[in-house]
């Protein structure tokens, strides 16, 4: 799940006061090559952990992948997250983390009672959420395509959810809460994270996500089977999500985001839904009906559309976050 749309983090550029790394050296496909790489990894994730929910809670998976993806982000970017550790940028990052942990516990439970495709196009729904919550923090207003993309998104998650007599599923309804969360924390980042830096925000949204599963899942779910969690290829599983979807993804999605253009990186992240019903597809056996897949080609149009086009209207504050 990418961490942020279209400007909400604006590229910081390597003679932008901050020291040239290795990062900013490499070949400009290369970040490309970087955003495709993580988007990949995210449409990925949903069979997966579709699949390692039939063995461990969706706390307890969640509080694992993020406690451990914390504490890889603070092995590798030990300096940047104890530089950065003032009371704003931690405030900032607890508050955020705490939309993150809500946004994945919803997701990571409701997928337990939908498919790997609906809850990849669900989840992606956060896109056009966005702009009206950042309109309630921040006194931004939406432009008038960010509420036809709304209305062209509520139409996608009719095709996709409603069953017949027009109920939805409860995986689906937790699905969208999830998607208001995600939605909530990208509008906070926004509106606090100006002048920040990305990882050590990271570290804090990862911490508190980890850390706020595992007591999620202490109070409200059975004790896990030790057993059944060491099973080596639930463990690789697990590994996978937790060092290459969460820490990896990010780490490319953070400096890929930094060299390539606003519009071109959001188009590229805008596939993730896609390749998650294609994964799932392939890899789980999901069985696409025709509504349904009219709805999500519904919800890819109108996330591109939200965006791409839409934030030509709708303009973020400029800032300069510290990326890399």
């Amino acid at each position: 799940m990418a961490n942020a749309p279209n400007g909400a983090v604006a590229p910081a550029s390597a003679g932008g006061g901050r020291p040239v790394s290795f990062f900013d050296r490499l070949p400009s496909w290369v970040y490309y090559l970087m955003l495709f790489g993580c988007t990949l990894l995210w449409g990925s994730s949903f069979f997966v952990v579709k699949d390692v929910t039939q063995a461990v809670s969706p706390a307890l998976l969640v509080g694992i992948r993020f406690t451990i993806a914390a504490v890889l982000v603070l092995a590798f970017f030990f300096r940047r997250v104890v530089g950065h550790a003032d009371a704003v940028t931690v405030r900032a990052g607890l508050a955020m983390g705490t939309c993150y942990f809500l946004a994945y516990w919803a997701q990571t439970v409701g997928i337990t009672d939908t498919t790997p495709g609906k809850n990849a196009f669900l989840t992606a729904t956060y896109c056009a959420i966005v702009p009206f919550l950042y309109w309630a923090v921040a006194r931004r207003r939406p432009s008038r395509l960010n509420v036809s993309c709304a209305v062209l998104c509520l139409v996608g998650v009719g095709l996709v959810s409603l069953d017949g007599d027009l109920s939805m599923r409860t995986g689906d309804v937790l699905t969208l809460v999830g998607a208001v969360f995600f939605a909530a924390q990208i509008a906070l980042m926004g509106k606090y994270a100006g002048g920040k830096d990305v990882m050590a925000l990271t570290f804090w949204q990862f911490a508190v996500t980890g850390v706020g599963s595992l007591i999620a899942g202490a109070v409200t779910e059975p004790a896990p089977d030790l057993a059944a969690l060491f099973e080596p290829s639930l463990l690789g599983q697990i590994g996978y999500l937790t060092f290459f979807v969460a820490f990896a993804a990010c780490l490319m999605q953070n400096v890929g985001q930094t060299h390539v253009p606003p519009a071109q990186a959001s188009l590229i992240l805008c596939l993730e839904s896609v390749f998650g019903v294609l994964f799932s597809v392939i890899f789980y056996g999901e069985t696409l009906i025709t509504r349904v897949l009219l709805g999500f080609i519904v919800i890819f149009i109108a996330i591109v559309s939200s965006e791409v086009l839409a934030t030509k209207e709708f303009k973020w504050p400029k800032r300069k976050t510290t990326s890399s």
